[in-house]
């Protein structure tokens, strides 16, 4: 009897435990989704609660104000974002530049066409200097920046990428994919092309390898470049 009566509180409290990280997951996603489309000062909270399905006090109960819950909706999205990049980047450390780098293209859009909200997020923030853009580019944008500049130069001292500005071909790569498919809606009316089909989002990953890294790795790609794999 002991025994039992020890266990039986466990239960609801796991339960309510459950719920709230339930309730917690579905405000995210809908404030992910309402921040994505209306921008920060354009949407309520009671937008937010009424779309996630709960009542509007939860809101506050598990985030503080507007403010946190759009860091926590935009935390989580950038982490997945870029840990979905890392990992790419990782799985090809042996292979040869261009085709780590693939990969990692690969991932970017790959990503981006799962997860449409985070580049919109970024236009609607990116539209006038805010601590919010500060808090992305330093926390999420910067880091995959400083982690591919010093790549896309040995891609360019090989005759891989195209010469110029790494950092302007960063961009360039960047908003190719984030920008195309977060302009989805437009790109489908103007030329009847649907950035949410995998045909698509495969074939948009091809061109921007082949646009931007235009040329294979030469064979003897190792001993030219001593730091190419990393």
């Amino acid at each position: 009897m002991d025994a039992e009566v020890g266990t039986k509180p466990n239960k609801p409290v796991r339960k309510q435990q459950l719920r709230s990280l339930r309730t917690q997951q579905k405000l995210l996603d809908a404030a992910l989704e309402a921040f994505s489309e209306n921008g920060f000062k354009g949407t309520s909270t009671r937008d937010i609660a009424e779309r996630a399905g709960v009542h509007h006090p939860l809101i506050t109960y598990h985030f503080k104000n507007k403010e946190e819950l759009w860091r926590a909706a935009a935390s989580r999205t950038f982490k997945q974002f870029n840990h979905a990049i890392y990992e790419a980047y990782e799985e090809t450390k042996n292979d040869c530049p261009r085709t780590r780098f693939s990969a990692a293209i690969r991932a970017y859009v790959k990503s981006a066409a799962e997860q449409p909200e985070l580049h919109k997020v970024i236009l609607q923030e990116a539209s006038h200097p805010s601590e919010r853009l500060d808090w992305i580019v330093a926390s999420f944008i910067r880091p995959l920046f400083d982690a591919a500049i010093p790549d896309i130069k040995k891609l360019q001292d090989l005759g891989i990428a195209p010469p110029g500005d790494p950092a302007l071909l960063f961009n360039m790569i960047r908003v190719s994919a984030g920008g195309l498919l977060a302009l989805g809606n437009e790109i489908k009316g103007t030329s009847d092309i649907d950035m949410t089909t995998r045909s698509n989002i495969d074939a948009l990953a091809d061109m921007i390898i082949n646009v931007f890294l235009p040329n294979d790795a030469p064979e003897n790609w190792a001993s030219q470049s001593p730091t190419a794999v990393t």
